[in-house]
């Protein structure tokens, strides 16, 4: 199998909202170009326009449309820093070295904002997000990570919460307390997608939609990508699929995992509604995280289903209904308008997978959710590598990412297992 379809049902909001989206043409026949980029979501994307921008000649190729996979499907949320709190990354790799990723990630997010007004790619940014303790004893951590931010990584814009400001900036008593980040915000996500597609192209970028890869090898100092009509040689290449590889490529393929999420909309809740007053974004302290945020026109957007077995669920909305009703009863038989999901790529300590599987080969994923804005900057970073600077990719790259345990006959039974168990310990 050299590539793993989307996991799509339903129409997304995302889809209904984000204007007109250009296709593109299928690849047919061979031909040559510096650089060959597998994969159309935000790194192939942004690795495509900044090496075209750069003057290099890039052909990259998506196995279906640019957004059809978790780049266009998502969440919309910026957050700040990696996934693992910076203190985490600390005690692990030291502060020196925690201080240059939370860094690296504050740049991210400043590039992607910049980029889009530079751009002119409306993305709907929305300035605020909250992160919340669905446990009485987390409270005390999300105090001190508050404090730690802005004593040890020197980011004041996180103030904590407690029960009582929680529930007046949500509209809901479900949580004990948490911090409110005024640094980020959350974007329509596929408006991105189709933006930076767009300048990729306008800077000369060669791009094809309906072109999956069904090889790569490298021979004779060559990289060469077979597609079903052609070949394409390249000096390099870059697979930035994902959670959608496949077996593409089995390095990838050992250290990330697809899991699926997904997310329901509502129709608009009204000016009047006490739902998220202050507009922010929302994720929870739950291994199996639930995410929302309120749209520009004032719809919840709930994400929080997720799945680890091959299958999707058969009613998308009874799930998220459940999961939106325990936080805000009242909209218990609001109507849900749109419900679609995705796979996400997650890797065993949920930081990201960047590594050259093969000589002048380059594969980056692995965001474990928390890749829109670090998606966006590591084809950037990509791009700067082409150019001769690898030393900020390096530092991605030098991550310490184990396989994930089973092999491929095991991985997804033991994972499946796993993570279950992890989600039945969020409700205890």
């Amino acid at each position: 199998m050299p590539y793993q379809s989307p996991i799509s049902p339903g129409r997304s909001w995302y889809e209904d909202t984000a204007g007109p989206r250009p296709e593109y043409p299928a690849l047919e026949g061979s031909r040559k170009a510096d650089v060959v980029i597998i994969g159309g979501g935000f790194t192939g994307l942004s690795a495509a326009a900044h090496l075209a921008k750069a003057g290099s000649d890039v052909v990259l190729i998506e196995a279906h449309r640019f957004g059809d996979g978790a780049s266009g499907r998502n969440g919309g949320q910026l957050g700040t820093g990696q996934r693992a709190w910076a203190e985490e990354m600390e005690a692990e790799y030291g502060l020196t070295r925690a201080k240059a990723l939370f860094d690296m990630a504050e740049e991210a997010k400043t590039h992607l904002l910049e980029f889009a007004e530079a751009n002119r790619i409306d993305i709907d940014y929305m300035p605020g997000q909250m992160s919340v303790a669905h446990k009485k004893r987390f409270v005390d951590d999300y105090k001190a990570h508050a404090e730690i931010m802005a004593n040890r990584f020197d980011y004041p814009h996180l103030s904590f919460m407690d029960a009582k400001q929680t529930a007046e900036r949500l509209g809901s008593t479900h949580y004990f307390g948490g911090v409110r980040d005024a640094g980020t915000g959350h974007i329509h996500p596929l408006k991105l997608v189709v933006g930076t597609a767009r300048i990729a192209a306008e800077a000369g970028a060669h791009l094809y939609e309906n072109t999956p890869a069904t090889g790569v090898a490298t021979n004779g100092g060559k990289v060469q990508v077979t597609t079903p009509k052609g070949t394409v040689t390249a000096d390099k290449c870059l697979i930035a699929v994902n959670a959608y590889g496949g077996t593409l490529e089995p390095v990838s393929a050992a250290h990330i995992m697809p899991i699926g999420s997904f997310i329901g909309a509502t129709v608009p809740l009204g000016a009047g509604s006490p739902v998220l007053p202050g507009g922010e974004s929302v994720d929870d302290s739950r291994f199996v995280v639930r995410y929302f945020r309120k749209s520009k026109d004032g719809r919840l957007l709930f994400g929080g289903r997720e799945i680890y077995a091959v299958n999707d669920p058969k009613d998308i909305h009874i799930h998220i209904r459940k999961q939106i009703t325990e936080i805000y009863p009242s909209l218990k038989d609001v109507e849900i308008t749109h419900g679609w999901g995705g796979y996400v790529g997650i890797t065993v300590p949920r930081k990201p997978f960047v590594r050259e599987v093969m000589p002048n080969v380059i594969s980056a994923g692995g965001y474990s959710g928390h890749g829109v804005m670090l998606s966006n900057f590591v084809g950037k970073l990509y791009a700067e590598t082409v150019g001769g600077n690898r030393d900020r990719l390096k530092l991605i790259e030098d991550l310490k990412i184990p396989s994930f345990p089973g092999g491929r006959t095991f991985r997804t039974p033991l994972l499946f297992l796993a993570l279950n168990w992890f989600a039945l310990r969020d409700r205890f």
